[in-house]
């Protein structure tokens, strides 16, 4: 038998089966692939360590891989994820910090991420896609409390400063003074009930005497539509007599302009006429025969010549 050969078979052997196992270990041919992603959180990260799960609606799909302050500003956490290759990892998708059961175990769960929404690709400035993040449901409440607590503070600020020894001593004297009120109404009851009392009867009697003015007022009112319709009518009146007295300035410009002047000049010939009549009525008087026979001519003066008449018939 071959010591040696059989030997060298089984450190071979040894060697091929050491290295199938730790080939299987890393992953084999089954090994995945992972894609980087970063995360910034403004609240503590507590509980939360180096290979936590990373889950998308439950599926775990990846890990952290580092954790680590922002050197800029302490208040934030940068969170580095391994998230296998082929996760739709969309520019909808909300990182948040959750914690499991009881454990308090923290681990990244994601969400959102539409079917339309596009995948999330690296931003100028970025080495890795910046997924977004809101607060846990821890920070949410522990701000929730925060300010229920500030507003339950301010609340006992204002009832103490509302119940300090100057705002007793002024409620009760208001105390005593309703009380003082109250009492001097129970002893003026019966005024009181007979000033209800003729206050109702008043009522009454406004409510009757308002019943008996509506017709009034409706009358009134049937008076003023008359009235009304008086003006209307006095209105086309006054209009009608504008036009007439239009009319009638009309004819006396007329009158002034030609009438007038024909009249003048009928005076003056009546004049002319009236004293025409006079001297014949006058010369009738001094000589009547002259007006039946003509006048006379009368005898020539001395130096006149007779040969002026001669050639007159």
């Amino acid at each position: 038998m071959n010591y040696p050969l059989v030997g060298a078979f089984v450190l071979v052997l040894g060697a091929v089966l050491v290295a199938g196992v730790l080939w299987l270990a890393s992953g084999g041919a089954f090994q995945k692939t992972y894609d980087l992603y970063r995360a910034i959180v403004d609240e503590s990260v507590a509980g939360l360590n180096l290979n936590a799960p990373v889950k998308y609606n439950g599926v775990d799909v990846g890990k952290v891989q580092q954790i680590r302050l922002d050197p800029g500003n302490p208040e934030q956490v940068h969170l580095l994820f391994a998230i296998e290759h082929g996760t739709p990892i969309r520019v909808d998708t909300v990182a948040v910090l959750k914690t499991q059961g009881l454990t308090g175990i923290a681990y990244v769960e994601l969400s959102g991420g539409t079917r339309d929404a596009p995948l999330l690709r690296v931003s100028e400035g970025n080495d890795y896609p910046v997924i977004r993040t809101r607060p846990s449901l821890s920070a949410r409440l522990e701000n929730l409390l925060t300010t229920l607590v500030t507003k339950l503070d301010s609340l006992s600020n204002n009832v103490n400063a509302i119940l300090s020894d100057e705002n007793r001593t002024a409620f009760a004297g208001a105390l005593a003074d309703i009380a003082s009120v109250a009492h001097t109404i129970a002893a003026r009851k019966d005024a009181l009930d007979s000033g209800i009392t003729h206050a109702a009867h008043t009522f009454e009697n406004t409510s009757r005497v308002t019943a008996q003015l509506g017709p009034v007022i409706d009358r009134v009112g049937r008076s003023a539509d008359a009235v009304g319709r008086m003006g209307a009518q006095v209105s086309r009146t006054s209009a009608s007599a504008g036009k007439t007295v239009d009319a009638v300035g009309a004819d006396v410009q007329r009158f002034g302009t030609e009438t007038l002047p024909e009249l003048e000049r009928l005076l003056e010939e009546l004049t002319v006429l009236s004293v025409s009549l006079r001297r014949l009525s006058e010369q009738t008087e001094r000589n009547p025969a002259g007006f039946l026979f003509g006048r006379r001519s009368a005898p020539e003066g001395p130096g006149e010549s007779s040969s002026t008449g001669a050639g007159q018939p």
